[in-house]
């Protein structure tokens, strides 16, 4: 049985919003890309469809038209290991894009990312409640990155 594949629609930007995540992660790349022909809707010559795979995932853009723009109802979690990781897609990802609360953006396509950080995840499932509400607490109350530091303090009690 082949895998569900997430279908992104674009408004004439597939192929450049394929090109840019292929090129933030591993395991990446264009696998196709379908063009408009004469005598059908999109303009001739442009990606209709493009299929890319993110990090082994399997994923289409559709240049669709304006129709249907993204929203925060859909989002992709990237769960980080390290700062190091947490930094190279935040980075990337919120270049010209726009930070929002909790480690979510939206990248220059309209796309919502979340950048979450493994550790401070498992310190929010700590059976000590304290622990994990102060660890919440730093985590909805950051705008933008996640702030792997001030979560590490929060669950140390410091």
């Amino acid at each position: 049985m082949k895998p569900i594949t997430p279908c992104l629609w674009f408004d004439g930007q597939a192929e450049q919003a394929a090109e840019f995540y292929c090129s933030i992660f591993p395991d990446s790349g264009i696998t196709d890309v379908q063009r408009y022909g004469p005598d059908m809707p999109g303009p001739e010559g442009e990606a209709m469809l493009v299929q890319f795979r993110l990090r082994g995932q399997e994923f289409a853009g559709l240049n669709g038209g304006p129709q249907f723009p993204h929203s925060e109802a859909v989002s992709f979690v990237v769960p980080c290991e390290t700062e190091e990781e947490i930094d190279r897609y935040w980075d990337a990802l919120a270049d010209g894009g726009e930070p929002a609360p909790c480690g979510w953006l939206k990248d220059r396509f309209g796309v919502s990312w979340q950048i979450v950080a493994l550790e401070a995840q498992a310190w929010m499932k700590d059976p000590d409640t304290a622990k994990a509400q102060r660890v919440t607490r730093v985590m909805l109350s950051t705008f933008g990155k996640p702030d792997l530091p001030a979560m590490r303090k929060a669950y140390e009690g410091s």
